[in-house]
């Protein structure tokens, strides 16, 4: 006995075209950047700030003043810091909010701000170790 199936959902190629069509759609929404919310985009990070600090000006004293105006006070602004940068280059790290960033950057004697990234170019779980790297193993 014969059954009478819709001609159009037994055609192989139409079927692959409508499976590759939902796939391409969900590929996309999965690319689609989400929308941030106001909370998210006011999340703190970590900075590098980069100073023109006069020579001077003690190198602590000088990164503390230049973020106190932006967090309100110099205690904020010790306690906001994570590090001073004083020899190579001079600046500090500190946990800022986006808004915060864009203030700093108005701030006299701040020469750059970015955020603070951590790259690891080889390591455990990587695969690729010196020595194997190196042919030595």
């Amino acid at each position: 006995m014969k059954t009478n199936s819709p001609r159009h959902l037994s055609n192989p190629l139409l079927i692959l075209f409508l499976l590759a069509t939902i796939a391409a759609q969900i590929d996309m929404a999965a690319c689609e950047p989400e929308q941030q919310t106001p909370a998210a985009a006011q999340e703190a990070a970590v900075h590098i700030v980069y100073v023109d600090r006069p020579a001077d000006a003690d190198a602590e004293e000088f990164h503390i003043r230049t973020l106190a105006p932006v967090l309100g006070s110099e205690e904020r602004a010790k306690e906001a810091v994570l590090y001073h940068y004083k020899h190579a280059a001079s600046g500090f790290s500190a946990k800022l909010t986006p808004q915060q960033v864009e203030e700093l950057k108005k701030q006299p004697g701040v020469l750059q701000v970015v955020p603070s990234q951590t790259y690891q170019l080889h390591g455990p779980g990587t695969g690729a170790t010196t020595t194997n790297t190196l042919g030595l193993m």
